[in-house]
């Protein structure tokens, strides 16, 4: 990389589902626009998502890799800079600063800018917890740790029961782990379940083996043993913190961007300059940060044909999400937070149906568990767009 390197068309930072699907539909849209795809991993395609569902799969590091990113340079004919960080935003000058983990690195020019950065998982600070051992699972080099730690029949203490960790868990005891959860919601996925559906998730886990210690948080680590609020102590092999993510922002801030809980865009996905836009877990867009698949997919297409010349603003329809829990299926659609209204709840065991109501009656979100989970589609078109 020369120092002095021409200015590229467009240059997406981040290599991710979102920056990846971007340089697809940007390409499909416009045949000749340089793009540079700058990767701080070694920018292979693969499922993020599947991430939290692969030990149940049997699927290695290597069996989640779709296409290394010399396949996809060539695909697309594009290029992709791998093991680059970014380091520094030049707006004045359209440029960036990079840096090879050597240490050696350059500038590269940009006439637009995509960030596509992604978030950090959030960590988790207790008295003990820096020589703890704890492990996250945020990229595939994540996975490719997590996995060589883990011994067969290993006992994993899961911290957090939200949307992830409670697929971790699943894959887990599917692959064969004792698995302990742990978290100071009094049922799992507490943010996205009322309580009827949260209990049966509860004890769907339970049934396939899990220990739950709900309404629980813990205080402190010492090698191999947790403790908990309530004095009570958990020993375990490895520990996998799964208790939310913090879109990546200071490389805007640095540079002068406006930021908030993420990268404040328009509908346009346009960042407070207009030469530089941002889409998926950094961005903060009018419904908030969006940390799931289906919005990152919608953002990527709408800013493609926003960068091949015709302005889309992105529209958001209702998007359920899909827990990958096997041993309770269940679906969820979120209401917008903050929305006025309650939970109805519909049928019997694990088989329910949860509407999120405003006070006039109209449906706002709606979870599904069980055979309920089926009703995604018909209930989808029936609610509020996010973004209209």
């Amino acid at each position: 990389m020369s120092p002095a390197s021409p200015p590229d068309g467009v240059v997406i930072v981040g290599s991710g589902l979102g920056g990846y699907t971007l340089a697809r539909e940007l390409r499909r849209r416009d045949g000749t626009v340089p793009i540079t795809v700058i990767s701080g991993d070694g920018g292979e395609s693969y499922s993020k998502p599947m991430l939290s569902a692969a030990f149940a799969q049997g699927k290695s590091p290597a069996d989640l890799v779709q296409k290394s990113a010399a396949q996809i340079a060539s695909d697309l004919s594009i290029r992709v800079m791998t093991r680059h960080q970014v380091e520094a935003i030049h707006r004045d000058r359209r440029r960036l600063t990079l840096r090879r983990p050597d240490g050696t690195g350059g500038e590269i020019g940009y006439e637009r800018l995509v960030l596509a950065i992604g978030a950090d998982p959030r960590p988790y600070r207790v008295e003990g917890s820096a020589t703890a051992g704890l492990f996250t699972v945020n990229d595939l080099d994540d996975y490719a740790v997590w996995r060589e730690a883990l011994a067969p029949a290993s006992r994993v203490l899961l911290i957090g029961a939200g949307l992830i960790g409670c697929e971790f868990a699943n894959d887990l005891l599917t692959g064969g782990h004792g698995v302990t959860l742990v978290d100071p919601a009094p049922w799992p996925l507490g943010r996205l379940l009322p309580p009827e559906l949260g209990m049966a998730m509860s004890a769907a886990l339970g049934g396939a083996g899990a220990t739950l210690h709900l309404g629980r948080s813990v205080t402190a680590f010492a090698p191999g043993l947790a403790t908990l609020d309530d004095g009570s102590q958990i020993q375990f092999d490895r520990a996998l913190t799964a208790i939310g993510l913090i879109p990546r922002t200071a490389l805007a801030a640095t540079a002068g961007l406006a930021v908030a809980r993420g990268i404040v865009v328009d509908r346009l996905l346009r960042t407070s300059d207009p030469a530089i836009f941002a889409l998926g877990d950094c961005a903060e867009t009018e419904a908030g940060p969006l940390p799931y698949i289906a919005p990152l997919l919608a953002q990527a297409k709408a800013l493609a044909a926003t960068l091949a010349g015709t302005e889309t603003p992105l529209v958001l329809p209702a998007l359920p999400v899909v827990v990958k829990t096997p041993v309770l299926p269940t679906t969820v659609c979120p209401p917008i937070p903050g929305a006025e209204g309650h939970w109805r709840i519909e049928g019997e065991g694990q088989d329910l149906k949860a509407l999120f109501v405003a006070p006039d009656g109209s449906p706002l979100g709606f979870a599904l568990c069980g055979k309920r989970a089926s009703e995604a589609r018909t209930l989808a078109a029936q609610m509020p767009p996010l973004l209209g």
